[in-house]
């Protein structure tokens, strides 16, 4: 990929005569698209093929820039970056037959997604139990574990089962988060069913290698990714016939949001959310009054 970037950072520099620092910009936001692509599509690390990025990865990396609570110009700069990138691959070097930028937006909302119901959550929870498979044990785990724990989908699908510990007189989840920072989160009794039931009748009928640390896995054998999740995600989300937009940072919006509105001290929240920051957790208080 660095051959492209390279080439087209030329191409700005010497046909465009863009500037020195916006060639330096545009550098540095491909190659956090890049390492976005390595993690959200191939469970072993390896580079996705520029020709192989479609527009959902397009608006799963920029949904995940807004979790990040990126600054809406940022993004929008950022935007901007990818698009001149593949209007390159596309109209000069021939490389990609489609611009996957082509239908992506300028405008970026500034807000944070707008909390699910609790009616809305358990129509949610509820799909994967309508199927008897063990992706459906898998995906009702996950949607279960998400909703209870806050968790952002890179902790979700990097999840290890020894970072299970069931058995404790508190059951919980061993996480590690930015900045390799560890936290341990409780699970309620719905969370823990569920995982029970994946473990024992799901994930084995999944795993393909005993030594396969993931906790959850596709139907390959292999690590579910970030991009993975968030098409099965998609997919119960319109089986619930939820209307407004539904992201995997919709779920964890919704458990700060009822857990505020359930009385917990922001302070409590700030932890199981993993934020450095209780500035960064106070954006969620307007919406608990009205989710």
């Amino acid at each position: 990929m660095d051959v492209e970037v390279t080439a087209f950072l030329r191409h700005i520099q010497e046909r465009m005569l863009f500037a020195d620092n916006t060639a330096l910009a545009y550098k540095a936001d491909l190659h956090q698209l890049w390492g976005y692509l390595r993690t959200a599509t191939n469970a072993d690390g390896t580079s996705l093929p520029w020709n192989k990025v479609d527009e959902a990865l397009i608006r799963g990396y920029i949904s995940e820039l807004q979790e990040r609570h990126y600054k809406a110009a940022t993004v929008t700069r950022k935007i901007v970056s990818l698009k001149a990138f593949f209007a390159f691959l596309h109209q000069v070097e021939g490389i990609v037959g489609h611009n996957p930028t082509e239908n992506v937006g300028f405008r970026v909302p500034k807000s944070l997604p707008k909390p699910l119901s609790i009616r809305e959550v358990d129509e949610l929870l509820e799909q994967p139990a309508r199927l008897v498979t063990p992706e459906a044990k898998r995906d009702k785990a996950m949607l279960e574990l998400l909703y209870a724990t806050g968790l952002r989908v890179t902790e979700l699908v990097s999840l290890d089962v020894n970072h299970l510990h069931m058995n404790r007189r508190v059951p919980h989840i061993r996480c590690v988060g930015r900045g390799s920072k560890e936290r341990t989160i409780p699970i309620h009794k719905d969370a823990l069913q569920a995982l029970e039931e994946y473990l024992d009748d799901g994930r084995p009928r999944l795993v393909r290698n005993k030594h396969q640390a993931a906790l959850f896995v596709n139907r390959r054998g292999e690590r579910l990714t970030r991009q993975g999740f968030w098409l099965i995600l998609k997919g119960y989300a319109k089986a619930a016939a939820i209307a407004k937009p539904v992201t995997p940072h919709t779920l964890r919006h919704s458990f700060a949001t009822h857990m505020l509105n359930g009385g917990a001290p922001l302070r409590n929240v700030q932890a199981l959310l993993g934020h450095a920051c209780q500035s960064t957790t106070r954006v969620y208080a307007p919406f608990a009054r009205t989710a």
